[in-house]
């Protein structure tokens, strides 16, 4: 098997995160979500919800929201702080050997390493009834978690990467698993990395 590195991206409630453990287990690989905010953690001594909150989502629906953060003498925020750490985590995870990534711009900061690079997405529908399923919430309650979560994710990514979250510029392959469904899409990522071998 080769050091390719799957990084996924993915659209909340379009099961990217469960596919993504299904796929690593396939694969015989590590699969690192959580795993990096706890390193993070120890690097930074920020609280797991402090990195969770910043380590993928700006801090409200407007690009505009990281001219009002607090930053130190040196021009740092938090955030800053966070996704350097991030970085430097996510590439020393991706060094140990091949392994799948779920979020966090992994996509970008690994874009000079071997990487197969997924967004998942799904239909508005099956998006709702997963997040009222997983969540416990009602149809409304969905709808807005669905469209506030991804705004933020959209606008983080695009300052830090300078890059359009969702774009197929910048992925290998772009699946819908409403469509698909998560056990085929998983199968079919798992198989496009081994015939990449």
């Amino acid at each position: 098997m080769s050091n390719k590195i799957i990084t996924i991206s993915r659209e909340f409630g379009s099961g990217g995160k469960y596919i993504g453990i299904l796929v690593a287990k396939k694969l015989g690989i590590p699969f690192y979500d959580k795993d990096i905010i706890e390193e993070i953690a120890k690097d930074s001594g920020f609280a797991d919800e402090v990195i969770k909150r910043a380590s993928e989502y700006a801090p409200s629906k407007s690009i505009f929201a990281y001219s009002f953060v607090g930053r130190n003498a040196n021009g740092e925020s938090i955030e800053d702080k966070i996704f350097a750490i991030q970085t430097r985590v996510i590439k020393e995870l991706a060094a140990k050997g091949p392994c799948v990534i779920v979020g966090r711009s992994a996509d970008y900061i690994l874009k000079d390493m071997d990487t197969l690079n997924v967004f998942i997405y799904a239909s508005q529908k099956e998006k709702v009834k997963r997040t009222m399923s997983f969540k416990g919430v009602s149809q409304k309650e969905a709808e807005k978690l669905i469209s506030e979560t991804d705004k933020r994710r959209s606008i983080n990514y695009k300052y830090y990467t300078g890059q359009s979250w969702g774009d197929r510029e910048n992925y290998t392959v772009m699946l819908n698993s409403t469509d698909l469904g998560v056990e085929k899409t998983a199968e079919f990522i798992a198989e496009l990395y081994r015939q990449e071998d």
